[in-house]
């Protein structure tokens, strides 16, 4: 990896350090409730109104996140011109906020909305001031909260919960992200394979690759012979695929790879010869 060219691709477990858990790792936390699926959100008024709701309160979870160590190790590599290119499933925009530059967003983002309706995006703060105006003093106990940033919410809670429409047009909101039963658009698929096809080097961080939204990229590298390294806690959908597997805490590991990586780099730069220092 010290020859730079390493792709990344990221998937929940990078975020479980900065308070947001996993869903299936080690510090997963288990759903009481089905995944929200595109189908549902746009045919059941009463099940968007559920969503807005929890999500409502999720979010205020979910803004207060700040990237931890793994996602500035991997802005650090970035920077280093180590990693080439950031491919993440996360919606949670942790790796732009650490530095990271032209990340692709495979599930979208979070913090942005998106009408239905004619298209507009909108950013999802102006929309957290609409709903608190439109629901004042609207409370509940958070049991957990999901990496989609949807909360376990007692369903009595958000009976009177109201939802609000495109200001430019009265069409329906919905988060900037795909949900389950959607499709990712086209062109940000072909955008990851093509850095995939690009990279000298896989390198999968936090994800157990259960969904073949992001399998499929690990899959392309190893049809192409692109040695695969995953650095994940827990057994992954990848693992017969990788050269490389660590299991082992990514704020731990992530800091040491990029000290020691852009060591050599340095050494290299100056003319001398590197000394690579025993990996932590």
């Amino acid at each position: 990896m010290a020859g730079g060219g390493v792709v990344v691709l990221s998937g929940a477990g990078l975020s479980t350090e900065s308070g947001i858990p996993d869903y299936r790792g080690v510090t997963g936390v288990a759903r009481r409730h089905t995944p929200m699926t595109y189908q549902t959100f746009v045919g059941d008024a009463q099940a968007r109104r559920r969503y807005w709701a929890r999500s409502h309160l999720g979010w205020r979870l979910m803004a207060r996140a700040v990237p931890n160590d793994g996602h500035r190790a991997v802005a650090r590599l970035h920077g280093g011109g180590l990693v080439s290119e950031v491919i993440t499933q996360n919606v949670d925009g942790l790796h732009t906020a650490a530095g990271s530059r032209d990340v692709v967003e495979l599930h979208g983002r979070l913090d942005e909305v998106a009408c239905l309706g004619c298209g507009q995006r909108t950013s999802r703060l102006d929309l957290d001031g609409r709903l608190r105006r439109a629901n004042p003093g609207f409370a509940g106990r958070v049991a957990a909260v999901n990496p989609d940033g949807d909360v376990e919410l007692d369903d009595a809670v958000v009976a009177g919960f109201r939802t609000v429409d495109c200001l430019a047009c009265g069409g329906m909101l919905k988060p900037d992200v795909v949900f389950f039963g959607e499709t990712v658009p086209a062109q940000r698929v072909r955008r990851c394979f093509a850095a995939v096809e690009r990279a000298r080097v896989l390198l999968v961080l936090g994800s157990s690759l259960t969904v073949l939204s992001g399998r499929r990229f690990v899959l392309r590298a190893a049809q192409r012979g692109t040695p695969v390294v995953i650095v994940n806690q827990g057994p992954t959908r990848g693992d017969g695929y990788a050269e490389v597997r660590v299991d082992a805490p990514l704020g731990r590991v992530l800091p040491a790879l990029a000290d020691r990586l852009l060591g050599v780099q340095r050494a290299v730069s100056a003319g001398g010869v590197p000394v690579v220092p025993a990996a932590g």
